[in-house]
């Protein structure tokens, strides 16, 4: 079966010099972000601060409800930031820990920076519960669901783990966690654009998630979407003027908090990120998740059976119902490989206690996939690989 997608593969400048295998790490970029950020400049030129009237101060919501349709949220439900730190510590300071809630569940493979937000921000009285993994690739569904009891006031869990490619069994986790009164915070920063989401029909009560990876979008495009029946119930500590409903008329005796998105938000966004992100979100939206869901299970079933077939260990899920858009191969010498790999223009990553990960997605073509683990086995047989024993600085 050939990718019936690749007529999109010229809308990715990038595509044409290099072999891309890397958008779980970043996206490759669209073309027309150089139009919109040309738009950006256009913008500014021609209006200057009357752009904020004309443009800018609606374009954090208007770009909200683009994502929004690809993960089916509710109209002004959205807020865009400027990274996941930031985001998930503007909720954590919004919400409402009271002293019977005093635990946090959340998975031990989870991506740290919302651990980190976490322990810089949670009340004294919160303690937070890691639940483990055994196999570095899976957390077992039956002690994640034993962990979330009467004491759980949140549960952040990853929607994707993000070494292996593990989906995690949101719908459970969500259902369990309500039954007790509980909170779920879905990271989804390596599932939205590459997997279905539906953000209503989980009935999640928080979604972040990212432009920066399967949806093309680059950096500072990090959303939030909130429940909208929780909006009006949020007190954000780290808040701003943008939050205000009347934010131009500089109130200083009390604030007076939006109801819609905006309530998330504080000082000035960063407005070219805004303009930058633009293309991918609607690339995504115009190619659809399922199919580019339909093309990642078949790529990927293609690249296990030829890293089988090569006997390279595997530190992914083989279920592709399990199974983001992610493989992790761990052949012998993995950074070393990774390294020459890049050396060669095969763009991929690496990560500690798993290994390369591989990831095409909807431009990706299968000859390039075929390369890629061809190109692994040379670097093994040739001995390139030495030549990176002794770097292992900022590791991609």
């Amino acid at each position: 079966m050939s990718n019936d997608l690749l007529h999109w593969r010229d809308e990715f400048p990038i595509l044409q010099r290099k072999t891309y295998m890397v958008s779980n790490s970043l996206g490759a970029m669209p073309r027309a972000v150089y139009d919109s950020l040309h738009r950006y400049a256009d913008m500014w030129a021609e209006y200057g601060v009357q752009s904020w009237s004309e443009e800018w101060f609606a374009l954090n919501g208007v770009i909200g409800d683009k994502i929004g349709n690809i993960i089916n949220a509710p109209a002004a439900t959205v807020s865009i930031h400027q990274n996941a730190s930031l985001a998930t510590s503007i909720l954590i300071s919004a919400l409402n820990f009271p002293p019977e809630r005093n635990k946090i569940v959340m998975d031990a493979m989870t991506f740290p920076t919302i651990y980190y937000a976490l322990k810089a921000l949670l009340p004294p009285h919160i303690e937070i519960e890691l639940v483990p993994t055994h196999d570095h690739i899976t957390i077992d569904t039956d002690e994640l669901l034993a962990a979330i009891d009467e004491r759980t006031a949140l549960v952040p869990i990853s929607h994707v783990l993000f070494r292996s490619a593990y989906i995690m069994p949101v719908q459970a986790v969500i259902e369990k966690a309500h039954q007790v009164g509980a909170q779920v915070l879905l990271d989804g920063y390596h599932s939205v654009g590459i997997i279905p989401v539906d953000v209503q029909a989980l009935s999640v009560d928080y979604y972040i998630g990212g432009v920066l990876k399967w949806m093309c979008g680059g950096p500072g495009g990090v959303f939030l979407y909130t429940r909208p029946d929780l909006l009006p119930t949020l007190q954000p500590r780290i808040t701003g003027w943008f939050a205000h409903k009347r934010p131009f008329a500089f109130e200083v005796d009390s604030i007076d908090l939006r109801e819609d998105a905006y309530r998330l938000l504080n000082g000035t966004f960063g407005v070219p990120s805004l303009y930058a992100i633009q293309p991918g979100i609607e690339i995504i939206g115009e190619v659809g998740v399922d199919h580019i869901r339909a093309n990642s299970i078949r790529q990927t079933a293609l690249l296990i059976e030829l890293a089988q077939n090569a006997g390279y260990e595997l530190h992914t899920p083989l279920n592709p119902a399990e199974r983001g858009g992610t493989v992790t191969i761990n052949p012998p010498h993995a950074y070393e490989v990774s390294r020459e790999l890049l050396a060669r223009d095969i763009l991929v990553d690496y990560r500690e206690q798993a290994g390369i990960r591989v990831s095409p997605h909807f431009y990706n073509t299968d000859d390039e996939i075929r390369q890629t683990v061809d190109a692994i086995g040379d670097i093994l047989a040739d001995g390139s690989w030495q030549k990176h024993t002794n770097n292992r600085s900022f590791v991609t």
